[in-house]
């Protein structure tokens, strides 16, 4: 029997901000759909199921640390998450895996996010490791020109590696394959990753804004906003490891000098008064080394940051 496209997660968190569970994709009905996607691509056999495979279900477990109840009032948004608007927020559940087809999942998560699209709903995913976004950058393809917007310590400009090139070093480069993608602003990027100078020439070569952390830091993340374009449409990636490790510890690749919480919250903020934000994603997030669960929790706070932006601008009206 076939898998369906998701599933509720794990009973006891079953999902993020107290919002209810609705994992029929055919019947959404919402302004907001939470999605799991735990599963990437991975280049070796023991890297199926990883820590970040987790991220999603430890993400929905800190839903009381992030969000005490949606009535109160959250200073991050000023007021209420949803302002007293009657927003309709789902969480859809996780995309399976399917042990005796190790790569169907990937197409069940393009076509989950495309159901998503298709109903008018905003599609805010929590990974997995940074391969997770390729799928949804494909389910993007009927609202381009998208400006891709990523948060990350690395350019993920990878072609393959051991001859994958759909994994979490490549979500870039595929997305620069796409004729729906336009410009690509990469932040806060900074020490070494997969990329050799050739994966940065080509990163050049198709004209992506590489923005380094500490660029960040000198100009100010109002520098970086004034040069992406106004009235896009954007969606917004960002790897845990682009936020520096003292706010973001439970990552695989840390590095210092990364984004402040206060930075990419602005970010966002930012990009939602500029144009059309159609969708995030919050990836490579390792649960077992997290310290007091401050990853997720951070994770949560920014997602509830979009949330209470988006709100405000008008976009569910």
């Amino acid at each position: 029997m076939p898998l369906p496209l998701t599933q509720p997660s794990h009973p006891g968190h079953p999902s993020f901000l107290w919002s209810p569970v609705h994992a029929d994709l055919d019947t959404l009905d919402a302004h907001i759909a939470f999605l799991g996607i735990p599963y990437g691509s991975a280049y070796e056999p023991h890297a199926i199921s990883n820590d970040q495979t987790r991220a999603p279900d430890a993400v929905r477990r800190v839903t009381d640390r992030v969000c005490r109840n949606l009535e109160r009032y959250d200073f991050d948004v000023g007021g209420p998450i949803y302002d007293g608007r009657p927003i309709r927020a789902v969480d859809v559940g996780n995309v399976p895996f399917d042990i005796h087809d190790r790569t169907s999942h990937v197409a069940r998560a393009e076509a989950a996010v495309r159901k998503i699209l298709k109903a008018g709903a905003m599609p805010i995913t929590i990974g997995g490791d940074h391969a997770i976004p390729i799928p949804i950058f494909r389910a993007l393809e009927d609202h381009g020109p998208v400006t891709l917007i990523q948060v990350d310590a690395h350019i993920d400009w990878r072609d393959d590696v051991n001859g994958v090139r759909d994994g979490l070093s490549s979500p870039i480069r595929r997305a620069s394959e796409m004729a729906h993608i336009g410009d690509i602003f990469q932040i806060g990027i900074r020490a070494q990753g997969s990329g050799r100078p050739e994966e940065v020439a080509a990163a050049q070569a198709y004209g992506a804004t590489i923005i380094p952390a500490f660029e960040v830091h000198d100009g100010g993340i109002e520098a970086v906003l004034a040069r992406i374009p106004d009235g896009g449409r954007y969606y917004i990636t960002i790897d845990a490891d682009g936020l520096d490790p003292s706010v973001m510890p439970a990552v695989e690749g840390p590095a210092p000098g990364g984004l402040s919480f206060h930075q990419v919250r602005k970010l966002i903020h930012g990009l939602v008064a500029k144009g059309r934000v159609l969708g995030m994603d919050i990836v490579e997030i390792t649960p077992s080394s997290d310290v007091n669960n401050i990853t997720s929790i951070v994770a949560g706070r920014l997602i509830v940051n979009l949330i209470g932006a988006a709100v405000r601008a008008g976009y569910f009206d």
